[in-house]
């Protein structure tokens, strides 16, 4: 487990993740919210510690516990489903920050539910969650979240507590003297691979692995965006492509839990934009009511390389925000099916209308699941007027 000193250094790192996600500086008397589940408390409380001394007004929410969320969902009348608490709205409209703190009890406590229910839940909440993009776009609202070692990731993960707990502890640096400042230096490299991805004039990515063939069209106005505070940890670099310009074969191999179901071996075949195939080694029925969900899920919302020179994270951890920033020996690819991320227009986000949006092929969804693909890869740029260039190979970026 975390000693007590890594506790308080990693809430300083999830600090500094929340003041780098947010375009303007945090005032005192700004509003952050912290949710946590029950184990990861004693992190929560040294995050709230720090938070009143900045003079930040907190508020702490507890999420569900498995037997809570097992409940909702086989109980609730469909009023209940769609219900939000009253109050949710205002709150929202008035949040500066959040912060989540991942530890949860069970990962397939949600395995017997109809995945139709959950997402009739994700759907009613969606507006809620686009008050916060807004938010966020305008740059009054950041975020991050992490990951609290328990013996339930440790378990689903294939591994003991000890060693999960490791890769956190060196994933997010809390051995160093000074973690924020190994932060900064991993933030202030990845500047210079962002700004020769962001100068490149591409018209497709190739993706080519043993079992990858996936053509992404970046589109118009797009930029690369990562390692920004967002998630602690976090190595990926990514865009949301134009998901009308994704073309061929993708597969994840690295497993993923998802709603209280574990699947393997995801393979999506996309035509003209659109999943027209799924198959998957486990869950694939699961996998298909995902991909049905709304009129999005079935469209890629974002592309993302890891350059495994960042991460230091080796295992499957059955988690996604470990998993999609895995490095291992040869980096990783993911994609998420659903909802994109506006952030990666090259513009100013807040002046985008969903009407801008559609245009420029940024995808909508109440979705937003990442599938990851450790296998040695090479992403080739096809350059537009001619040409190409490799610019990831062998686990990392070619500059």
């Amino acid at each position: 487990m975390l000693t007590a000193k890594q506790l308080e250094k990693y809430a300083d790192v999830l600090l500094w993740g929340l003041d780098t996600s947010r375009l303007t500086p945090y005032q005192p008397g700004d509003t952050v919210l912290i949710q946590c589940d029950l184990a990861g408390l004693k992190l929560t409380e040294a995050l709230f510690s720090r938070l009143m001394d900045r003079g930040i007004n907190v508020v702490p929410r507890l999420a569900f516990t498995s037997r809570m969320e097992l409940d909702f969902y086989q109980k609730a009348a469909e009023s209940q489903l769609s219900f939000i608490a009253p109050g949710t709205k205002e709150l929202y409209e008035n949040l500066h920050g959040a912060i989540y703190v991942l530890a949860p009890d069970c990962l397939t406590h949600l395995s017997c539910v109809d995945p139709k229910r959950i997402a009739q839940t994700a759907i009613a909440r969606k507006p809620y969650r686009d008050i916060l993009v807004k938010r966020e776009e305008a740059g009054l609202f950041g975020w991050t979240l992490c990951v609290y070692p328990t013996e339930e990731y440790a378990k689903c993960a294939g591994l003991s507590k000890k060693e999960f707990a490791d890769q956190v502890i060196n994933a997010c640096h809390l051995r160093a003297a000074d973690p924020v400042k190994e932060w900064q230096t991993i933030f202030d490299e990845a500047v210079g691979i962002k700004a020769w991805l962001n100068a490149l004039k591409v018209e497709s990515f190739h993706v080519e692995s043993a079992s990858v063939d996936l053509v992404v069209t970046p589109g118009q106005h797009r930029r690369f965006k990562g390692i920004s505070g967002h998630n602690i940890p976090s190595f990926e670099l990514f865009l949301s492509p134009d998901w009308r310009g994704t073309e061929g074969v993708y597969y994840a191999d690295q497993p993923s839990y998802r709603c209280g179901n574990l699947v393997r071996g995801v393979r999506l075949e996309f035509k003209k934009g659109e999943v027209v195939s799924v198959s998957a080694d486990e869950g694939e029925e699961f996998v298909k009511k995902q991909v049905a969900m709304d009129n999005g899920s079935n469209k890629l919302g974002e592309f993302s390389l890891t350059d495994r020179r960042f991460s230091k994270i080796s295992k499957f951890m059955a988690n996604t925000l470990f998993d999609e920033n895995y490095g291992g020996e040869y980096g990783n690819c993911h994609v998420a099916l659903g909802s994109s991320y506006s952030d990666t227009f090259d513009g100013d986000p807040s002046q985008l209308t969903e009407a801008n949006k559609a245009e420029l092929g940024f995808n909508d969804s109440a979705l937003h699941w990442d599938l990851v693909n450790t296998e040695n890869k090479r992403v080739t740029a096809k350059l537009v007027g001619g040409g190409s260039l490799v610019i990831y190979e062998n686990g990392q970026f070619a500059c």
